[in-house]
């Protein structure tokens, strides 16, 4: 063999062994969080009007769950004070405005253009109506809640109360959940010679589960305005047959979503891997 022929076949082998040859470099990947919260040293997890269940206590649960999220997963000093009833400083802060609402006019008399003619205690009988009992209200009925959030002075007051923290709050609906229909369940069947396969099966079910929305609002305690707000849904369903506590279910739930919440003020990292030649 010539040396021109031998030094081509070296070449070859060396080009073949360096396209086969790769190496895993580790990598990282930061995440932009969705509001900026370089300004707060501090986040106040003030509490939440909730709904649906009466099993599970959604405002107690959900604020002591993301301060305890929080404490783990945050730089900021997480605040400890009593969980807030915001149900209670809504309805009064509702019925304060219809106290001071125009006055009405007296009977026999007609109305000037622009006067609402509807009497004080119709008013609040109206509102009452509307936002129902806090027990087992409905999704529709803890938006008419929702004005809490836009009163800035309320807000405002509150975080200079403590010192302008971030404050956290928002609405919560957890409740039962049921729903019927076909679906897909994996059968075990066994042939002439004894092997075990498994083939998919359609069957009609009755299935119950629970539904947890909570909608998550971001205020700044120095302005008492709103800097950010998320909306969650999610569900989970059993077989009818299975008995599944309610507060087990909750808990559930709100593992699927925290990982988005937190990402909402804190900065995390994607990590993996990338594949090199060589």
């Amino acid at each position: 063999m010539s040396k021109k022929i031998f030094s081509s076949l070296a070449c070859v082998a060396v080009v073949a062994g360096c396209a086969t040859s790769n190496f895993e470099v580790p990598i990282e990947t930061p995440l932009t969080p969705k509001l900026d919260i370089s300004k707060f040293q501090r986040v106040l997890i003030a509490g939440f009007v909730s709904g649906g269940s009466e099993e599970v206590d959604a405002n107690l649960e959900t604020a002591r769950l993301l301060r305890s999220q929080l404490r783990r997963n945050s730089d900021l000093e997480v605040i400890d004070s009593d969980v807030m009833s915001l149900v209670d400083i809504a309805e009064e802060q509702l019925g304060a405005s219809a106290r001071n609402a125009p006055p009405t006019v007296p009977d026999g008399f007609a109305a000037a253009p622009g006067v609402d003619t509807t009497s004080e205690e119709d008013q609040l009988g109206r509102e009452e109506d509307q936002l129902g009992e806090d027990d087992g209200m409905s999704e529709e009925e803890l938006e008419a809640y929702e004005t809490i959030f836009a009163n800035i002075g309320f807000w405002r007051d509150l975080g200079e109360e403590y010192q302008n923290p971030l404050i956290v709050t928002g609405t919560v609906y957890f409740s039962p959940h049921q729903q019927s229909g076909m679906v897909t369940r994996e059968r075990e069947v066994y042939d002439s010679f004894g092997r075990r396969r498994t083939t998919p099966e359609r069957t009609y079910r009755d299935r119950r589960g629970f539904v947890l929305s909570p909608k998550f609002i971001f205020i700044d305690g120095e302005t008492g305005a709103t800097v950010y707000s998320e909306r969650h849904r999610e569900e989970i369903l059993y077989d009818s047959s299975q008995n599944t506590p309610a507060l087990s279910s909750y808990f559930e739930l709100m593992d699927r979503l925290l990982p988005s919440v937190l990402g909402a003020f804190s900065n995390q990292s994607i990590r993996g891997t990338r594949t090199l030649l060589q």
